[in-house]
């Protein structure tokens, strides 16, 4: 019985061994159970930063996108500087801009408040084209590089459209000179006569430009009334009288003229010039006359004016229908009349 007893806690143990080598040698073991964890503390959101537009590297460059591109703002219109031929030409020395606001007056000849021009400085102004010696005056303007301000009549600007655009496309200034050519001062117009001479003026320029002209005016014979003077200045268009007058409609040759110009400004060291590009002496003496200016040290200030007239629309209209035509610059010239053979 003992050895029975003995037998039995034999295999017992027996038994036990075996167990714990099956545990140890296939049951996981216990580095590569999970670990244990404990319940941690929600972390807090971070702040969240202010949006910012995000930029490209400056060492990068960017060769496309994705996203459809955002709309660029339309550039400021450049303008687009020519060079010049002519190395000795008299040019521009310097760009003023006028603020008609009120309508100030400019030219020691009647108005002496605004004094702009320093010593030796010249503007250039052109009366009662466009003609058909316009482009003869343009042709000499352009060969020394400089630039002027035109008045023309509003009656000639419909007679000679193209002739007008020629002059703005070459850079100049365009205001007006009346409708008619008609002396302001007159007793025989009525306030509203003066008031269609000076707008109709006006329009009829626009008409021919295709473009609204510079609200700058001079008065035909240089000849004006405290209304018509306060009636420009209700419309904010500034006046111009002149510095020294050429008197080029009584020359009796190009040389008197240019020997009119010289001896008054030598006198007078500078100011505002006055001609007429419809004079075909004007035209003729004009290279001479630019080549003295630049010899004897002159320098051309170009005026421009800040803002554009705004024409009225009723006078607009009463152009258009005082001609029985459509608006003169609605179709240029070439669309017309074609040449088909020559």
């Amino acid at each position: 019985m003992r050895n029975a007893l003995g037998l039995m806690l034999a295999s017992v143990v027996s038994a036990v061994v075996i167990a714990a080598v099956w545990f140890w040698t296939s049951s996981p073991k216990a580095d590569a159970a999970p670990p244990q964890t404990v319940n941690a503390r929600k972390a807090e959101p971070l702040p969240v930063a202010a949006a910012k537009p995000s930029r490209p590297r400056e060492d990068v460059e960017v060769t496309a996108a994705l996203s459809a591109p955002v709309p660029a703002k339309p550039a400021a219109p450049v303008q687009q500087k020519t060079t010049c031929a002519n190395p000795d030409a008299l040019g521009v020395s310097r760009v003023v801009v006028v603020d008609t606001t009120g309508g100030p007056g400019f030219g020691f000849q009647q108005f002496k408040q605004l004094d702009f021009l320093t010593d030796k400085e010249v503007v250039l102004t052109f009366d009662d084209g466009p003609w058909p010696t316009t482009p003869s005056v343009l042709k000499s303007l352009a060969e020394e590089c400089t630039k002027a301000t035109f008045f023309p009549v509003g009656k000639h600007s419909t007679y000679h459209p193209e002739i007008l655009k020629q002059v703005a496309a070459a850079g100049h200034t365009v205001g007006s000179h009346t409708w008619s050519h008609a002396h302001l001062d007159s007793k025989k117009l009525t306030e509203q006569q003066v008031k269609e001479e000076v707008e109709k003026g006006f329009s009829a320029i626009k008409m021919a430009l295709g473009a609204a002209p510079a609200p700058f005016f001079r008065f035909p014979g240089l000849q004006h009334t405290p209304a018509s003077v306060d009636y420009l200045g209700s419309r904010n268009i500034a006046i111009f009288s002149c510095d020294v007058d050429s008197f080029d409609f009584r020359a009796k040759d190009p040389a008197q003229i240019v020997n009119t110009v010289m001896t008054k400004l030598e006198k007078q060291g500078k100011g505002i010039i006055l001609m007429h590009d419809l004079q075909k002496h004007t035209a003729a003496a004009l290279p001479t006359l630019l080549r003295r200016l630049k010899a004897g040290g002159y320098k051309v200030v170009q005026m421009k004016a800040k803002v554009q007239l705004e024409t009225m629309a009723e006078y607009d209209a009463v152009l258009v229908k005082d001609m029985k035509l459509p608006a003169v610059s609605s179709r240029p010239v070439s669309s017309v009349v074609q040449t088909v053979t020559e």
